[in-house]
Order: structure tokens, then C-alpha cells, then sequence
């Protein structure tokens, strides 16, 4: 796919991006409409408890996650042997179908399930998407083909997420799931048009794709992943009470914070693109030192409006800086099983999300205020680092040991090969 005209592999490229655009609108939209999903669901509830009724409806955002999560692998692995064009089609169609019934059935719990069913393709289309825009760039290239996919989620939280609410707020939660069906649906089209088709992999299968999960690397990955974004989500998940209680804003402000952090991920995920393709290694290890510091800038300078401007903006560049390197790595671990590797990526972040927002809620409730969890998301972007640390170590050993089984006592001295990657 490498032998693409300039403008085709940039059309292929957008078409691919637009999924991610898609994605993230769908993905966070609900958070700004949860008081108006509510009401319209769980009437009762909210009109006796405003609170206890967000927070109910706040599952949705919890289901979609969980689907993602559930999804990512799954369908990564039962899809090994089908076409990747043909396959992020298929995702396509089930997002759109998934979204429409979010908007038009009538209960929370079906919503609920809708939401679920939703999140399902979410890591599988990441994953798909991103194979395919590697090969398309070629060797040397493919972190940039990954941060292209993730642009669009970048892009959604500027753009999308902002604008989508607004269209919920002016005419109805079900109005911005349509508006986000037709997103799905105009990416199937720009897919099908632009996209080349990829011969399939006639050697894939179930058991090829599962049997990463035997490569203790591949776990180890995955945990530097959740466990150093989750650092991020503490802080993310919190940033409306710690915009107008710490930094003493208005409500109305909320929103531009959010576009500051958006920016930042735009911003981030070009960089981390470009920087992957030159060391995956080193851009782990500066990614997540990058959001300690960003996470520091923020505790030290939140109580001043142009330093959670900052902080907001660092947060996101780091955040979004560090997935295609990941992406990378879990891919490089986990050998032939290209696709579910891809995949986990998305799982791992979710991990991520659901840990950094519980443990986050967890010291606020304690009662150490809405700083705590920047405390919190240093301590778990520093865990990352370690994590990544045992990883590149177990890499090493394994590499001596190869090199040990290889050599011949009479060869001399055994130099173990350092990995670069």
C-alpha cells in the first residue's frame, strides 16, 4: 500500500482520521449532557436529587468504557483472518447502528446497553485503522500513520465534543447521538471511497491473536499504559470542580479549559507521532516524565488562571504524546498478532480512564481537596515510568539469554544485544 499517489494516502489517511473524530464525539459528548440525559430518563430520580440523578446517568459514560474494554480483544482476535478495509467497514456500520439506538430508544437501560453495544468496535477500529495507516506510510513511518488515527480523537475534543453538546443542549441529547450516527455514516462513505483494500492475512488466526496473551511483555505493556495514563484521567475526569473551586472560575469557563486541553492533544499527538518513529523507547520514557511535570505545573499554578491555561494545555500534549509510542511497543511485544496488540492499546486507556477517575474520586471524597488527584496522577504517571523500566529490562535479559543459547563456548565473550526500539 506504500506505492499510493500523495493524494490518495492523504484522502486514506483523513477517511481513517474521521473515524477517530467520530469516536471521540461519541465518547465524551455524554459527559456534557449527562444533567439533560437525566432528566429525560430518570425523571424521578433527578427531580427528587439532581446529584443522584447525574450520577446515576453517569453509568452510560461507564458502560461505554466497558465496552471498549470488552470489545477491543474480542473483536480483534475473532476478525485475524478477515480483510482490514472490508473490517473497519463492518466496525463502521455497528457504530452506526449502535448510536442511533442510543438516541431513539426509550428507557435508561436500554440506553444503557445501547452504550455498551457502542463502545464494542471502539479499540477494534483504533486498531484496524492503525495497521493500515502504518502500511500505508511504510517503514520508518508507521508512528505517524498511528498519530493521524488519533488526530481525530484529538480534533473531537476541540471541535466535536464542544459543538455536539452545544447542538444537545439547544435541541435535545438525542439530536447530538444523531448528529454523531451521521459522522459515522459519512466516515463509512470517505472509507469505502478512499481507502485501499489490504490482502488479508491468510496465516492469522484465533489461536495466532490469543496466543500473545501468553508473552508476559505483552501484560507488562499494557500496564504502563493504563497505569501511566490513568495519571492523566485523575486529574481530566475532575477538571470542572478544579477549574471554578481551585482556580476560582465560572462554570462558563469549563468548556475553553476543555478547548485548551484539546489543543494540547492536537498539539501532542503529531509530536508523539513523529518522535515514536525515531525511539519508542525514549518517547515513552520522556512522554510520561513530560506529564509529571505537566501534573506539577498544574498543582503548583492552578490557583491562577494563566496556570491552569497552562497546565491544561501541557496535560493534554503529554497525554496525547505518549499513545502511538505504545501503540508501538504493544505491537513490536506481540510478534504476528499485529491486530489484537493494536487493539489492547485502547483497552489499556480505558483501564486507565475508569482507574485514574475512581482513584481520583477516591482522595476527593476523602477529603483532600481537587488538587489531590494531580497528587494522585504524578504518583501513577511515576509508577508508568517504573513500569516501563521492568519492561526494556525484561527485554534485555531475554536478549542475553538468546544470545547465550546461541553462542558456542569456543566464540569467546557473549555481547548481548541492547534493543533500540
Amino acid at each position: 500500500m506504500t506505492n499510493l499517489t500523495p493524494a490518495r494516502r492523504t484522502a486514506a489517511l483523513v477517511a481513517l482520521a474521521l473515524g477517530g473524530f467520530a469516536i471521540g464525539s461519541t465518547e465524551f459528548v455524554a459527559m456534557g449532557l449527562l444533567p439533560n440525559i437525566a432528566a429525560a430518563l430518570l425523571p424521578g430520580q433527578y427531580a427528587a436529587d439532581p446529584d443522584a440523578g447525574v450520577a446515576h446517568a453517569g453509568w452510560i459514560v461507564s458502560a461505554y468504557a466497558l465496552g471498549v474494554v470488552v470489545g477491543a480483544p474480542t473483536i480483534a482476535a475473532m476478525s485475524a483472518k478477515f480483510p482490514r478495509k472490508g473490517l473497519v467497514l463492518v466496525l463502521l456500520v455497528g457504530f452506526v447502528l449502535a448510536t442511533v439506538a442510543s438516541a431513539v430508544l426509550p428507557t435508561f437501560g436500554l440506553v444503557l446497553v445501547a452504550r455498551f453495544v457502542a463502545g464494542l468496535p471502539h479499540g477494534a477500529y483504533f486498531g484496524i485503522a492503525s495497521i493500515v495507516a502504518g502500511d500505508m506510510m511504510g517503514p520508518g513511518k508507521r508512528g505517524k500513520g498511528i498519530a493521524m488515527v488519533m488526530l481525530g480523537l484529538s480534533v473531537a475534543n476541540v471541535v466535536g465534543v464542544p459543538a455536539i453538546t452545544w447542538v444537545g443542549q439547544v435541541a435535545g441529547w438525542r439530536t447530538a447521538y444523531g448528529v454523531v450516527a451521521a459522522l459515522f455514516g459519512a466516515t463509512f462513505l470517505a472509507v469505502a471511497a478512499f481507502v485501499p483494500r489490504s490482502p488479508r492475512d491468510e496465516h492469522a488466526t484465533i489461536g495466532r491473536e490469543l496466543r500473545a496473551f501468553r508473552k508476559p511483555q505483552l501484560w507488562i505493556v499494557m500496564g504502563l499504559g493504563a497505569i501511566g495514563f490513568g495519571g492523566f484521567f485523575a486529574v481530566y475526569s475532575y477538571i470542572s470542580p478544579l477549574v471554578q473551586h481551585v482556580t476560582g472560575l465560572s462554570e462558563s469557563a469549563v468548556p475553553l479549559v476543555l478547548v485548551v486541553v484539546g489543543l494540547g492533544m492536537v498539539v501532542g499527538g503529531v509530536v508523539g507521532g513523529h518522535l515514536a518513529d525515531h525511539s519508542v523507547k525514549r518517547t515513552i520514557y520522556v512522554g510520561l516524565l513530560a506529564l509529571v511535570g505537566a501534573l506539577l505545573l498544574t498543582v503548583l499554578t492552578a490557583q491562577w488562571t494563566v496556570g491552569m491555561v497552562a497546565g491544561a494545555f501541557l496535560l493534554g500534549a503529554t497525554s496525547s504524546a505518549i499513545p502511538p509510542a505504545v501503540q508501538s511497543r504493544l505491537m513490536d511485544v506481540a510478534g504476528d498478532a499485529r491486530t489484537i496488540a493494536a487493539a489492547l492499546n485502547h483497552s489499556a486507556f480505558n483501564i486507565g480512564n475508569s482507574l485514574g477517575a475512581a482513584l481520583g474520586g477516591a482522595v476527593i471524597a476523602a477529603g483532600f481537596g481537587f488538587l489531590a488527584p494531580a497528587w494522585l496522577g504524578i504518583v501513577l504517571a511515576l509508577l508508568g515510568v517504573g513500569v516501563t523500566a521492568i519492561s526494556y529490562g525484561v527485554e534485555r535479559r531475554s536478549g542475553a539469554r538468546a544470545a547465550l543459547r546461541s553462542s558456542h563456548p569456543s566464540t569467546g565473550p557473549i555481547t548481548a544485544p541492547v534493543p533500540t526500539v
